[in-house]
């Protein structure tokens, strides 16, 4: 099993700590493949770093930005070909001259980040810093994120990598690893092309602690509202002004005001206003709309259709328009068609004595669309924590428990493969 040695500590924390320099921000705005350069730059040195630890089969395929990465069979038993996941990119949020700061042997107290612009980690703010005393910690200087995610997960893959080339001993079947671009904006994976990563199920390494599991996700759509008012003198309004604010604003408040991001938890889905941009002549409205069940996923979204409609027919013509697009689908179904996928992550879960935590992932990974493409791809973990901000962070120990995770799911499987087509 994979120790907590000084040359491993080393090896993904240098690693970790390379990645996070390189801005890798993704852009929804941009049509490019990738969307922004510095995620091809990092697929190279990712590339480049899969080849100095001693993988033979490895490629950077330019149409959909993936790097692919295979590790032959060393035993000749017939096992099921299985892969893992982590994406290249960073969330929307400064990522520019990122400066990760190593708090050795932390203690469990609130950490400066930035003394000169008063940047503080407080425990107060984020008990489960208290979890972390001794560890290494890493964050940022509070200016930029630190890109933990998904930047920890690729350190923790590469450790297990070189782990296994290290130790032939131990025996596996055929393993591919994949990283991609855009996730953060949901287009990368929708470009994969599967073809390549030969393996009949995988896991992502995407946000979450030691120990959680991630079996289920919304379904997600994603609504897109243009309105058209007229806008004339307030003196000479009477009869003739139709305010777009107005509009925006009717439609905000018909949506069920508990059904929102603050007020939900669980298995509970919610509307969310994303972006309002508007004048008296023209307001754009962007809402998401996130549900696990599939019945009230789609009555959620028949009723901003009605609420649009019933608008609409207060005027001689229309003057909302709507745009609704299924952004992605609940893995949850796939999932349990192979109950073998949960069964062996529970069990190597147990053996490495970390604390087993499935819950539905309220959001959405790369899992999604390559769940959708015939590979079923739950969500493991990459150890981190605060993902999206300023107060990211992770430590050396947490990284390396993924790294352990990914070596003992791999392992175990050898031993005991039971997957099912």
């Amino acid at each position: 099993m994979l120790d907590l040695t000084e040359s491993y500590q080393t090896f993904i924390e240098q690693l970790f700590i390379k990645y996070a320099k390189v801005n890798t921000r993704s852009d929804e705005n941009s049509q490019a493949v990738p969307t922004t350069p510095g995620q091809v730059a990092l697929a190279k040195i990712v590339l480049q770093d899969l080849k100095r630890i001693g993988v033979e089969d490895v490629v950077y395929d330019p149409k959909d930005s993936y790097v692919v990465a295979s590790l032959p069979a060393n035993t000749t038993a017939d096992i099921t070909p299985v892969g893992f996941i982590a994406h290249l990119d960073t969330a929307d949020f400064p990522a520019e001259n990122v400066l990760p700061q190593v708090h050795e042997n932390y203690d469990g107290q609130d950490l400066v980040l930035n003394e000169e612009k008063k940047i503080v980690l407080r425990v107060s703010e984020f008990p489960n810093l208290r979890n972390y005393r001794g560890q290494r910690l890493i964050t940022s200087d509070g200016t930029t994120l630190l890109g933990v995610d998904d930047k920890a997960g690729i350190a923790s893959i590469l450790t297990a990598v070189k782990y296994l080339l290290e130790h032939p001993a131990i025996k596996h079947g055929p393993v591919s690893f994949a990283f991609g671009p855009d996730e953060e904006i949901g287009r990368g994976a929708k470009r994969f092309d599967v073809s390549k990563f030969k393996v009949k199920f995988a896991y992502t390494l995407d946000n979450g602690l030691p120990g959680q599991l991630e079996n289920e996700t919304f379904n997600a759509a994603q609504a897109k509202i243009k309105i058209k008012g007229t806008s004339v003198h307030p003196g000479n309004a009477f009869g003739l002004m139709v305010n777009a604010i107005t509009l925006a604003n009717q439609i905000i408040s018909l949506l069920p005001a508990d059904e929102v991001p603050e007020k939900s938890c669980g298995h509970q889905g919610f509307f969310l206003v994303t972006d309002f941009k508007a004048t008296i002549a023209q307001a754009d409205l962007n809402i998401i709309i996130r549900d696990f069940d599939q019945q009230k996923f789609v009555a959620k979204k028949e009723l901003l259709q009605q609420i649009v409609t019933d608008l609409n027919q207060q005027f001689e013509r229309p003057r909302i328009k709507l745009e609704l697009k299924d952004q992605y689908f609940n893995i949850g179904d796939v999932i349990q068609q192979h109950p073998y996928i949960t069964e062996l992550v529970l069990n190597v879960y147990h053996k490495l004595g970390l604390k087993t935590q499935i819950h539905p992932f309220r959001g959405g990974t790369d899992g999604n669309f390559i769940t959708a493409k015939g590979i079923p791809t739950p969500n493991l973990f990459n150890g981190g924590e605060n993902f999206h901000g300023p107060y990211e962070f992770v430590t050396t120990e947490a990284m390396l428990t993924t790294s352990k995770t990914v070596v003992e799911i791999i392992k175990e499987h050898a031993q005991n493969d039971r997957f099912e087509a």
